[in-house]
């Protein structure tokens, strides 16, 4: 392998380099030749090659290859002209290739070697030329919103890193190369342009050296060199003619799941009646005065019967897949298999008709895949396996609408109509399509056609495909239910890979009498604040150590809180700066005064006056940081925490609390906003207001 990879190194420059010898050197015509062949058939491969790649990409070397293969041939062109005009032998190839095409009449030659140029230059290598130049515009214009949907797909849980950094590749190569494809196409136009002008040259130079250095009559000299000078240029047109052809097709290849050929032929199979209508008219241009009967017939009738038969293929090839595979009756299902299918499950996604495509992979549908991914995105960010999903059709469900459910209680619905894309952004007027509010964030979006994604891409605003929407979705309703997803079993699965590793942490819990429903409580409690519990064996140490004092779940978990104190400040900080909102002393023990112990845990009772004051302060601390850009953090003391947080929780979900002993050292805190007492509240500040009118607005 590495002696290829150094024949590969150096081949290229050895080539180049010879290319210059070749221009300067004489050669002889037996060697002429080999070149001659050589140049011919690479231009072949070449072409073959441009045919059978899926996608413009998979060839990516193909404009450094198609500069180096101008350069030979110019040289080789340089070399044959210097044979021409000074032996007045050029080889066996040219001389051939000369004779063959004039067929013993110079003008005729003349005018089937200028028409061959000027197809290769004014068609194919224009219009490659033009498409390379308007890809590569797209494509640069593109490449910002390809970007954001790659990092929205990373967002979701769609795409991994790995999977994200491959796909952010993929785009900057498609940029290269059509740009470096837009610039070669330059050369292949220059190419052409000067193989004419060396066959005037060696036209006009091979009658003057003839008549007036070799004494050759004037018809003589003509016959001579205008057979030479036609065999050279086309020797050199055709390979040049083959090159544009396939730079043509690697410009215009748009990717397919085959080669060129398969794709085109697939297609033209579904095509049956487009076929047979097409007979139709050839058939009828047979009647046509003064026309051949015979090759419009049999031309249509060629049609006719191709189209019947692609038809047929095409309807049975329906009936056998609409077909059960099985025509036995099926059994009754069983008791068991009966009970199973009415059970509810922790995590249902139910999809209208008309979206069961998405779960389809024959085709297209990637959800179930995306899904995957989204599951192990959430295994890496709280510490959980999320439970497997089970989707199924509902008929009774709206058109393109779909339901999410926990534990069969739906907790999010959603539309995702065929054919559109959600954009999301400022000025969605400009595209057509139907309003609505985005169900993730609550963002103003609107539906639009698949058609102006790139538009909308290209004018900075973030496009999500159906898919991504539903699981976009479904990993937010996950993230903040995260604690009723938590079931025994996945418990019992912790503690036994905690076992593997720290045996001594769960000997310490079972001497403690800690069984798996108090672990199941503590953890279920950390996550519907939004806490990972990835440091599992650090939260069991903690509540094996405090379980010898008490078992109560709140005493439990704020255990475990303190002991993940400095990461959980640490995720709320921003560059190391903890943004606080405190509580008013006054306050503060008047809340403690209303503090309750239940058989849910701590809890508050307020009545309605101090009640309404704590919900109007907490949306006001909400207003107050986010116009800052950031989360809302109040801090109270370590036992008045844990019922605090379920009051909060019911007025904003958004607002973390946490305690003082959980602020990390590490962290610089600042106080931005504090919470009065009733009856005392001042009024705003200057700079309050302020912040309120920047988060209204």
């Amino acid at each position: 392998m590495q002696n290829h990879s150094r024949i590969a190194q150096a081949g290229f420059p050895a080539v180049i380099v010879l290319v210059i010898a070749v221009m300067i050197i004489p050669l002889p015509s037996s060697l002429l030749d080999l070149l001659i062949v050589a140049n011919i058939s690479a231009a072949v491969l070449i072409l073959i090659m441009s045919t059978n790649v899926k996608r413009a990409l998979d060839f990516s070397s193909f404009p450094a290859l198609l500069l180096v293969v101008t350069l030979v041939r110019i040289g080789l062109n340089v070399s044959t002209s210097r044979a021409i005009l000074g032996t007045g032998e050029a080889g066996e190839v040219i001389e051939t290739f000369g004779s063959f095409v004039v067929g013993g009449n110079l003008v005729v030659g003349f005018v089937i070697f200028v028409i061959i140029t000027l197809v290769q230059f004014v068609v194919i290598s224009n219009g490659a030329g033009r498409v390379a130049e308007v890809s590569a515009r797209f494509t640069l214009d593109a490449m910002p919103g390809k970007q954001m949907a790659i990092d929205a797909d990373l967002n979701a849980g769609i795409l991994t890193d790995d999977e994200a950094k491959l796909r952010r590749k993929e785009v900057a190569d498609e940029a290269d190369f059509y740009g470096a494809m837009d610039g070669a196409s330059k050369f292949v136009k220059g190419d052409a342009i000067a193989g004419l002008v060396i066959t005037l040259v060696n036209l006009v130079g091979g009658l003057v050296i003839g008549v007036l250095q070799r004494g050759m009559p004037l018809g003589e000299a003509a016959s001579k060199y205008s057979l030479l000078t036609i065999g050279d240029g086309l020797v050199a047109q055709i390979p040049a003619l083959l090159v544009s052809i396939s730079s043509g097709l690697i410009v215009t290849r748009a990717a397919g799941g085959s080669d060129l050929g398969s794709d085109v032929f697939a297609q033209f199979a579904k095509q049956g009646p487009s076929l047979r209508n097409a007979g139709v008219v050839v058939l009828l241009m047979a009647l046509v005065p003064g026309l051949p009967k015979v090759p419009f017939i049999v031309f249509g009738i060629g049609f006719i019967v191709l189209g019947r038969r692609m038809s047929a293929r095409t309807e049975q090839a329906a009936i056998t897949a609409a077909a059960p595979i099985d025509d036995a009756p099926a059994a009754p299902p069983s008791p068991v298999q009966l009970a199973v299918d009415a059970r509810v499950e922790p995590l249902e996604l139910d999809l209208a008709y008309d979206l069961i495509e998405l779960v389809d992979s024959a085709a297209g549908g990637d959800l179930l895949d995306r899904v995957g991914a989204l599951r192990k995105k959430i295994a890496g960010e709280f510490g959980i396996v999320m439970p497997a999903i089970r989707t199924r059709d509902e008929p009774d469900l709206p058109s393109h609408t779909y339901i999410i459910r926990v534990h069969g209680v739906e907790v999010g619905r959603g539309v995702a109509p065929a054919g559109r894309v959600l954009v999301i952004g400022d000025e969605l007027r400009r595209y057509p399509g139907e309003d609505i509010i985005e169900p993730v964030f609550g963002l103003p979006a609107r539906w639009i056609p698949v058609e102006f994604r790139a538009e909308a891409e290209i004018a900075g605003n973030t496009v999500v495909d159906r898919a991504a929407l539903i699981v976009t979705h479904l990993a937010e309703l996950v993230r903040r239910r995260a604690g009723r997803l938590l079931s025994r079993t996945d418990v019992k699965a912790l503690l036994d890979s905690v076992n593997a590793s720290d045996p001594a942490v769960v000997e310490d819990l079972t001497a403690a009498g800690v069984g798996v429903a108090d672990v199941q409580r503590v953890l279920a409690s950390l996550l519907d604040e939004g806490i990972p519990i990835r440091d599992l064996v650090r939260i069991l140490e903690a509540v094996g150590e405090r379980a010898r004092v008490t078992k109560l779940p709140d005493a439990l978990t704020e255990a475990a809180r303190h002991a993940l104190g400095p990461a959980i400040t640490a995720a709320l900080a921003a560059d190391g700066d903890l943004s606080l909102v405190t509580i008013d002393p006054r306050f503060e023990a008047e809340l403690g005064g209303a503090f309750e112990m239940t058989e849910q845990g701590a809890t508050l009772r307020l009545d309605i006056r101090a009640h309404e004051h704590l919900a109007a302060e907490v949306d006001r601390a909400v207003h107050i940081t986010s116009a800052r850009g950031l989360p809302t953090v109040v801090v109270c003391s370590a036992a008045l925490r844990p019922a605090l947080s379920r009051v909060v929780r019911q007025l904003a979900p958004s607002v973390a609390v946490i305690a003082y002993t959980e602020i990390g050292d590490h962290l610089s805190v600042e106080a931005i906003h504090t919470i009065p007492a009733p009856n005392t509240a001042p009024s705003m500040t200057e700079q309050e207001q302020q912040h309120v009118g920047h988060a209204a607005i």
